[in-house]
């Protein structure tokens, strides 16, 4: 494993592990465990990511990651750090907040420009994943608290923000009300693997905030609002471009509306449960086309134009309870064809009533809202705090039948051949006016051991304070928007061994 770090890294790094190491000077000062190593053991069996459009495509291989962290409290004033090493026998995922889906810009067919190793990801690689300082003495309520540093954003539905990255950001938590506002912006993956910002990471900063109201037993309602810069420089017509080159920027702005029973917390007992959400999208990009130069063999610059982007989405919900341990639902979801993610989501909540997290849009398609609709049904079952089981539903369609999606999990490509013999492959557009995408079975199985005890202020950097064993697996069957010659199933299955120390 190649060890090289940025600055920026090398910095977060220092900071990061200097407060691991210092934790036995924290013992005395939290009444919690302050301090520990989760280990996580994960095997992964992938077939035909690429719809069996060209070799390759499976990933079958096995995984460890260890995160050691360290939490400290100093009256008001509080830290945290978290790293990671990784090491596996192939390119899997030990880690649901990295998305494997393809990276097209919003569009399903696009060819790689990759010129650089930057962005190539190791089957073993070492990373700092928060690493922060809080502080929480600005009210006197206990669910108060400004965070300064790399930490964990996250939303209770997971689509608006769950992921890592530095940030200012302040919450309130009371029994009443809930609210947050902050800023961020990424600097660094902070991974020895990938030592550069993707294009669309790059100079691209966040300003968001939310509130949210208890008005009455158990139903909330609120409202939210994301605002994104997207800064930096596009090339001139005719330049080379490169993956690491942006083909896009500008200003974009969410504002939703929000209203649920509770429905995220797996621990209620309401015989109905909903949740829904109305979004807004509104702003302004630039966007420049690229084409393939066949002398140069290098994608060049092309017209630049700008564009007004308008749009919204929707995400229901409804969820019955049987008995004690038995729920069943249906959801449904909506984004328009001009819609898009503001890009610090995962799409993973507790949407099935069970504690066990899961993708909104399916463990193997994984996909966003951006011009798509899709409907599931689902059953789930819980036994206390020991196991926990969905068996989920998904259908999904194109809105636009003539525009392409946001990204996903699968990827179909074609294979071009030139004079000399050399291959190359292009992601394969989809089937023009055909809106079918496919279809998809999950299944999420989950048993738990002990429960963990965990500093309030870091709860939410663990999607579940226990150890387990869990099983993701989804099974997509691709629709006529895919082109005929694709494979009639993908699979993805993921079982992940997790102990807390």
């Amino acid at each position: 494993m190649k060890l090289k770090l940025n600055p920026l890294m090398a910095a977060g790094f220092g900071l990061g592990f200097s407060l691991i190491w210092a934790t036995p000077t924290l013992a005395a000062l939290t009444d919690t465990q302050n301090f520990g190593i989760e280990v996580k053991a994960t095997g992964q069996m992938e077939d035909d990511r690429d719809l069996g459009t060209r070799s390759g495509g499976d990933v079958n291989g096995v995984g460890l990651d260890l995160r050691p962290w360290a939490y400290g409290e100093w009256g008001n004033w509080s830290g945290y750090a978290m790293g990671q090493v990784v090491t596996a026998t192939d390119t899997i995922q030990t880690d649901p907040l990295d998305q494997q889906v393809t990276d097209s810009n919003g569009q399903s067919a696009q060819r790689s420009r990759s010129t650089s190793n930057s962005r190539k990801v190791d089957d073993s690689y070492a990373a700092l994943r928060e690493f922060w300082i809080g502080y929480s003495g600005f009210t006197p309520y206990p669910g108060e608290i400004l965070k300064v540093g790399r930490q964990r954003l996250r939303n209770d539905d997971g689509q608006w923000h769950d992921v890592n990255i530095e940030a200012v950001n302040w919450t309130f938590d009371t029994t009443l009300l809930k609210a947050e506002v902050g800023a961020a912006q990424r600097f660094s993956e902070y991974r020895t693997d990938l030592t550069e910002l993707s294009a669309q990471d790059k100079d691209r900063s966040h300003l968001y905030g939310d509130v949210e109201y208890q008005w009455t037993p158990g139903q909330w309602a609120g409202i939210r609002a994301h605002h994104s810069h997207d800064g930096g420089s596009l090339k001139s017509q005719g330049e080379a471009i490169d993956d690491l080159d942006k083909t896009t920027r500008g200003d974009l702005t969410w504002l939703g509306l929000q209203a649920n029973s509770d429905a995220y917390n797996y621990r209620n007992l309401n015989t109905v449960n909903y949740w829904g959400s109305l979004t807004w999208l509104t702003g302004d990009r630039d966007r420049i086309g690229t084409t393939y130069d066949p002398v140069g063999d290098q994608y060049v610059a092309g017209d630049k134009n700008n564009q007004n982007v308008n749009g919204w989405a929707t995400d229901l919900g409804l969820r019955f309870r049987l008995d004690p341990m038995w729920q069943v639902g249906g959801a449904y979801s909506r984004a328009s064809k001009n819609y898009e993610q503001n890009g610090l989501e995962s799409n993973r909540s507790n949407w099935t009533g069970t504690r066990s997290r899961v993708h909104r849009f399916g463990e193997a398609f994984q996909g966003e809202m951006a011009n798509v609709e899709s409907g599931s049904l689902f059953a789930s079952w819980q036994m206390q705090d020991e196991y926990d089981a969905s068996l989920i539903y998904h259908k999904f369609r194109r809105v636009d039948g003539h525009s392409g999606i946001g990204g996903a999990g699968v990827n179909p490509a074609q294979e071009n051949v030139d004079s000399d013999g050399v291959s190359t492959f292009a992601s394969l557009p989809l089937e023009d006016g055909r809106k079918d995408l496919g279809q998809e079975m999950d299944l999420v199985v989950t048993k738990y051991f002990k429960q963990g005890l965990l500093p309030a202020a870091v709860s939410q950097s663990f999607d579940e304070p226990s150890a387990l064993i869990r099983l993701r697996a989804g099974v997509f069957k691709p629709g006529d928007a895919y082109h005929s010659g694709v494979d009639d199933y993908m699979h993805r299955a993921i079982v992940d061994v997790i102990w807390r120390f």
